[in-house]
């Protein structure tokens, strides 16, 4: 089978040197893989993004990805808690990230039930819970917020993702790019997107 791949300038994939671009080795490249995958049908939708969270002010920086719900293929369930497509970052360690930067990890677990159900299931995605201790400034880059990750051949969509933030009272649902300024106390919570399911149950 011979396949020829058309990619005309001044499109996503091949953007003029005046357009505005940003996160393509983390969230272009992520829903490629989707696209491509889904042409040939050969495995459900994965989370469709790393989750990026950055955080900081003048003097420190910090930019973590979060792993996600990988889909699901014929004869196999998907992964969870997984980077999926762009595999080549590890999330810090809680006592380092604790130490070093101004911040408590409250929670990071499973996300339970969010990968889609099939005859093979789709991955689960994670809760990943930060609460801080100074002001600082952050910025969430994430996708899989408004679209599930598909499932394919009946098997059911994973769970989009949220973001939401936790402030005194009240809980916020930031979506799923958002620059902001944090306040002591807040609390962010990621709930990564899980993996589509693959095939009626």
């Amino acid at each position: 089978m011979l396949l020829q791949i058309s990619i005309p300038d001044g499109t996503l994939l091949s953007p003029s040197e005046t357009a505005a671009v940003v996160g393509g080795n983390v969230l272009t490249s992520q829903r490629l893989c989707d696209v491509i995958l889904r042409a040939f049908e050969a495995v459900a939708a994965s989370q469709g993004c790393m989750n990026n969270v950055t955080f900081g002010d003048e003097s420190m920086g910090y930019y973590e990805t979060i792993a996600g719900g990988a889909g699901a293929g014929e004869g196999f369930a998907g992964r969870s808690g997984v980077h999926t497509h762009m595999t080549n970052t590890r999330i810090t360690d809680p006592e380092i990230l604790e130490s070093r930067y101004p911040v408590v990890l409250r929670e990071f677990r499973l996300r339970e039930n969010s990968g889609g159900t099939g005859k093979w299931p789709g991955g689960d995605g994670v809760v990943r819970s930060l609460q801080f201790r100074r002001p600082l400034s952050l910025s969430l880059l994430t996708e899989r917020r408004v679209f599930a990750p598909y499932g394919l051949h009946g098997g059911e969509d994973g769970a989009r993702g949220m973001n939401l933030l936790k402030r005194k009272s009240r809980t916020v649902n930031l979506g799923g790019k958002i620059t902001l300024d944090i306040e002591p106390g807040d609390i962010l919570e990621i709930r990564t997107p899980g993996g589509g399911g693959y095939g009626k149950k």
